[in-house]
């Protein structure tokens, strides 16, 4: 069969031996069917790359996954998916499941019964076995991509994390930073480690060495950003300043300096990664990086569109640009430890 002609249902009973009406109920997410014939028969569609034709009159709603509903950061690309869905007479609706890296196995069942119009993902990527399911169904999607490193081919959208740890480190250094620190997400994160690498790359560039213990690998918590932040701050030549890998971990150290006496921005310059809300209510307000979130959210669903509409988008990655964002938590260091 050449790549041109779609196989049908019937070639896929006449393959399998199973009648045209388990393999409907198996697209359509049925349960009375057997595990073997439920395998046997996606095994038959993943092969023969079967897709159901693509259907706005199937559901009229997009589904956000997500893995958690972390505050501000989740609520500002739902904000964007719902916005964006409206506008075409689209609801959505949410599904929390699995880790940061993919959905969890039971909700591809599910999402399946369901029939969503398209899906929008916020992990790292998803299995070849959870594509194929999707595009036999006709089920679009489109990953907003957290952690920045999506299959080739997968539609995504995400954001520029490595000129924005460049950014970061940049302004510390025009600021008169030498001793600068960064406390980033996993390292199993590709966004984190890019973040790192644009850290790195202006440390590098401005002809300065970077101490090992001046990098810790966090996880994106408030907790993690104080816990790092206190370890570094009574190293016998602390830190004039300190890059955090989101948010959420820069106002870790806003609290973990605060206990410990040290003022920011006068002691120690901070500046975060995602520009959340609360970064304008912290005290002192929190110097970061702007991460467009509402307008990644805004992308993906347009793409999700396009893709129903069996119109492939121009590009599959779409990455937006990051900038600063300068507010009050940075400023030149003190004369002594500079």
């Amino acid at each position: 069969m050449t790549r041109n002609q779609r196989v049908t249902l019937k070639e896929i009973a006449a393959q399998t031996g199973v009648s045209m009406t388990t393999i409907s109920k198996v697209l359509n997410g049925a349960s009375d069917v057997s595990s073997a014939t439920r395998a046997l028969v996606e095994d038959s569609l993943r092969t023969n790359g079967y897709r159901r034709r693509k259907s706005r009159k199937r559901r009229e709603y997009i589904e956000v996954v997500l893995h958690e509903l972390d505050g501000d950061w989740a609520l500002a690309i739902i904000e964007g998916v719902r916005e964006s869905a409206a506008d075409v007479g689209l609801a959505i609706t949410l599904s929390v499941t699995g880790d940061r890296q993919a959905p969890g196995p039971e909700w591809l069942d599910s999402v399946v019964r369901r029939g969503p119009t398209g899906i929008i993902l916020l992990f790292a990527g998803i299995s070849p076995v959870q594509r194929a399911m999707l595009d036999a169904r006709g089920i679009p999607f489109v990953i907003i991509d957290p952690a920045g490193d999506p299959a080739p081919g997968i539609p995504s959208v995400g954001s520029a994390n490595w000129s924005g740890g460049l950014a970061a480190t940049r302004h510390l250094l025009e600021l008169g930073h030498r001793r600068i620190a960064a406390i980033t997400g996993p390292e199993d994160v590709m966004c984190a480690l890019a973040r790192l690498d644009g850290y790195r790359a202006a440390m590098t560039s401005a002809g300065l060495e970077i101490e090992p213990g001046w990098i810790r690998y966090g996880d994106f918590r408030r907790e993690g950003g104080e816990r790092h932040a206190r370890d570094l701050l009574r190293l016998p030549h602390p830190p004039t300043a300190i890059f955090a890998g989101n948010d959420l971990q820069a106002l870790g150290v806003l609290h973990a300096a605060q206990a410990m006496g040290v003022d920011v921005p006068r002691d120690l310059a901070v500046v975060g990664f995602d520009d959340l809300a609360i970064a304008g209510l912290a005290s002192p307000r929190l110097t970061t990086i702007h991460q467009p979130l509402r307008e990644m959210a805004e992308q993906a669903t347009r793409m999700v569109l396009q893709l129903l509409d069996d119109v492939p988008p121009a590009v599959t990655r779409i990455e937006l640009a990051t900038r600063l964002v300068e507010r009050d938590s940075t400023a030149p260091p003190p004369a002594i430890g500079v």
